[in-house]
């Protein structure tokens, strides 16, 4: 029994893609450096960000140790349109998982804010604010932003 789907990579390919591009440049952290712990080059990295070549469950665990983030992470986001047919009708993991506590994504942020954070300045923003190491100065600056974005 296959599943023939149309040419081009799979939703889930690029969804998983793009949370591998986003936490590592939340890292950041290059392709190539990323390719070096994994053993693989800059291009097979690409082709894994822009969901080209499907990341196996093993490469996937390599990448939560390299990432620093539960397997989870790259399926956070993922809306139930593309889950599978038996997962659609009677929830899934990341639905019971909220209900028992756990966060709704790996960074504990809700969908709006992880697109957010696709945003190339968002990413280099927040690398730049933790890179100030007196906390003093970062809540300074961090002030400074607050009085900068009108009132509501």
């Amino acid at each position: 029994m296959t599943d023939k789907r149309g040419s081009g990579p799979s939703p889930v390919d690029v969804h998983v893609g793009s949370r591998i591009r986003l936490r590592r440049t939340l890292l950041g952290m290059s392709q190539e450096r990323l390719g070096d712990a994994l053993g693989l080059t800059f291009q097979q990295v690409q082709k894994y960000e822009r969901g080209t070549n499907r990341v196996s469950a093993s490469r996937l665990y390599e990448l939560t140790h390299v990432l620093d983030v539960p397997v989870s992470f790259f399926f956070d986001g993922l809306e139930g349109a593309t889950a599978p047919r038996g997962l659609a009708a009677g929830g899934n993991f990341a639905q019971a998982q909220q209900l028992f506590g756990g966060l709704s994504d790996g960074m504990g942020m809700p969908g709006s804010e992880l697109t957010l954070f696709s945003r190339r300045e968002a990413v280099e923003l927040v690398r730049l604010y933790y890179q100030i190491t007196d906390p003093a100065v970062r809540r300074r600056v961090l002030n400074l932003i607050r009085t900068m974005v009108p009132a509501e």
